[in-house]
């Protein structure tokens, strides 16, 4: 009598034991969290900015992100939470959302921080007000390098909500996309520029605003 129900039982256990898989990658997907990303490693784990550099006032980990910023006062001044790590030929991938009316920030790649001072100098994949998706050369040149067309970022930016950046840096040529969109395509001509540096995440001084990030990871690509 029992050896009759034990196939029913495996084939009931097998089916059980698919559908719950089905269903944690279905979840895994629905919140951007990438997966099986050959040659990733993650910068920020979702709990701890131990390797990170900034303000702890300004910075905080909220649901797993890196939160920037608050919606009650002005930000005095640009605050940037930057890694220990320098890198140079690499593929980053993070997603981002701002939160606030007039909420302004970016990513700073091949960067440095300015000794005794708040601000740091490097490149920047600018974010928020008329600036998504925009190179911007930051505490250097103080300068748009490159940015996207305007009307065709509309058409996949979602405002408010999660966003994916890529940036590929090979060489004096920089690359961005947003949630798939190629935004810049920029190759750097002054050869005195460094192509190495810090990777930050910054909220912009100014009104009231968050900038969340999550899902930090990178892939150093040979020189």
């Amino acid at each position: 009598m029992f050896k009759s129900y034990r196939p029913v039982l495996f084939v009931s256990l097998f089916v059980s034991t698919c559908l719950a898989a089905s269903v944690s990658l279905a979840i895994a997907g629905s919140d951007g969290e990438s997966k099986g990303e050959d040659g990733f490693e993650t910068l920020f784990d979702g709990t701890s900015t131990e390797d990170w550099n900034g303000d702890r006032s300004v910075f905080r980990i909220e649901s797993g992100c890196i939160v920037g910023g608050q919606l009650q006062d002005r930000i005095p001044h640009n605050f940037f939470l930057s890694h220990m790590q320098s890198f140079g030929d690499f593929e980053l991938r993070l997603q981002f959302r701002l939160l606030g009316e007039n909420t302004n920030a970016g990513v700073q790649i091949r960067s440095e921080r300015i000794p005794d001072h708040h601000e740091m100098i490097g490149y920047q994949a600018d974010l928020g007000q008329k600036y998504w998706g925009c190179l911007y050369d930051e505490s250097r040149r103080r300068t748009i390098l490159a940015k996207p067309d305007a009307k065709e970022l509309d058409k996949v930016l979602k405002r408010s909500e999660w966003n994916d950046y890529r940036i590929l840096c090979e060489g004096p040529r920089i690359q961005l996309w947003v949630n798939g969109l190629q935004t810049v395509d920029y190759t750097e001509a002054d050869k005195e520029i460094p192509l190495t540096g810090k990777i930050a995440v910054q909220i912009h001084g100014g009104a009231p605003g968050e900038a969340w990030y999550r899902n930090i990871r990178i892939k150093r690509l040979q020189n």
